[in-house]
């Protein structure tokens, strides 16, 4: 059965991030909000909660899952970033937007795309993701909550908590988010739109 937490959106409850952060630590998977919709996460070396992540939302081995980084410093840790995209991506973060890197060795294998050995960064621009990612101090592994057959994310909390709390370990409720997923760009060669969404990216034509 999983726990539910109200977060304040703005001000996120200091005790409230602890105990997430315990359940993320202990290998939990918790659904929480970001800046486009709510999603969800575990810690980078859980791989249980991979599985467990894979299954709620009958994904395929080879599904690109997104690592949630708290800003620039933590990305070049885990992403291959030049000049070029170091710009890009201080123009455009913390903001809705996936971008596709060449990882580095400190990527699990099993996160990566198997052909091209990239990785999908995002910095979210929401303070309870924040907050959960300073006391964390490491990323989260992370994909939408999209379920299956459905053509949008699930918005509402109290509806997420009802239909998976069987399945996950926490629920935070941020309030309601948005149904537009991020836009995703491709940093690999040239910068290319993957998928055109949530965030201006007029930016980079």
């Amino acid at each position: 059965m999983s726990q539910y937490f109200e977060l304040h959106p703005q001000t996120p409850q200091r005790r409230l991030v602890s105990q997430i952060v315990d359940i993320l630590r202990s290998d939990g998977v918790v659904v929480y909000p970001t800046d486009s919709c709510y999603a969800l996460g575990c810690t980078l070396d859980n791989k249980s909660g991979l599985e467990r992540i894979y299954r709620i939302r009958r994904l395929s081995k080879g599904h690109h899952m997104s690592l949630i980084c708290k800003d620039l410093s933590s990305i070049s840790i885990y992403a291959k970033v030049d000049n070029r995209d170091y710009r890009l991506l201080k123009a455009m973060t913390p903001g809705p937007y996936t971008f596709i890197l060449k990882a580095t060795n400190e990527i699990p294998r099993r996160l990566l795309h198997p052909k091209r050995k990239s990785i999908g960064i995002r910095v979210p621009d929401n303070a309870i993701v924040q907050a959960l990612l300073d006391e964390l101090g490491e990323p989260l592994m992370s994909t939408t909550l999209l379920m299956p057959g459905e053509d949008y994310p699930l918005s509402d909390p109290y509806d997420i908590n009802q239909l998976l709390k069987s399945e996950v370990d926490a629920v935070i409720d941020g309030g309601a988010c948005g149904l537009e997923e991020t836009s995703v760009i491709s940093l690999e060669s040239e910068v290319e739109v993957i998928r055109e969404g949530k965030g201006d990216i007029s930016k980079l034509c």
